[in-house]
């Protein structure tokens, strides 16, 4: 852990509230970024990090040291998310057809934003989002973590292995097999809109 981050942990332990905050700031957006790879829903996302974030200032006292402080809170949030889906186990996440309409169209929802704006590709687009989140719902946590870590996050394999708890061949493997698995997924899906 660097030094400027383990002063503010201490601080945050013995109740600095400045320091706690720096903490959230410094790690809110990549926590986001993992909780929302993980349960595909914005507003899920803000509170798994909430509840993450809570967690985290009523365990400080917990926290050792020995790993950078972002891979203990990467742990708690991945509970949390891990626990989350098994609650909504069998619910669909579908693809938000209004927040790509208006990032893609002006205000009148007509003409396009920026120019050499191409309708037909923002549309291909639009499909290929869909295919990607619907076959990352598929996939095992365990896989889906994998690849959001080393593709989204670009997260090297020591990384990862010290995040998750697990030896780098077992990241390694889990890679491959999510690769895999999201690869025939994507596939399947490709040869069903041709149908």
């Amino acid at each position: 852990m660097d030094p400027d981050e383990r002063k503010l942990v201490e601080d945050a332990r013995r109740g600095d509230p400045t320091a706690f905050r720096e903490l959230v700031k410094r790690n809110q957006r990549r926590a986001y970024a993992v909780c929302l790879g993980m349960v595909h829903d914005p507003d899920d996302a803000k509170d798994i990090c909430q509840d993450a974030f809570v967690k985290v200032h009523k365990n400080l006292a917990t926290f050792e040291g020995d790993a950078q402080f972002f891979t203990w809170l990467y742990r708690i949030l991945m509970n949390l998310c891990i626990d989350h889906l098994r609650k909504r186990r069998g619910e669909r996440v579908e693809f938000d057809d209004e927040r790509a309409d208006a990032e893609a169209s002006d205000d009148t929802g007509i003409s396009p934003r920026r120019t050499g704006f191409d309708p037909q590709r923002a549309l291909a687009d639009k499909e290929l989002r869909g295919q990607l989140r619907a076959a990352l719902a598929k996939l095992p946590a365990v896989h889906r973590t994998v690849l959001l870590m080393r593709e989204v996050e670009g997260l090297s394999y020591q990384e990862m292995a010290d995040q998750t708890g697990c030896s780098i061949g077992t990241i390694m493997s889990r890679l491959f097999h999510a690769r895999k698995k999201m690869q025939k997924l994507l596939l399947d899906a490709a040869d069903s809109g041709k149908n």
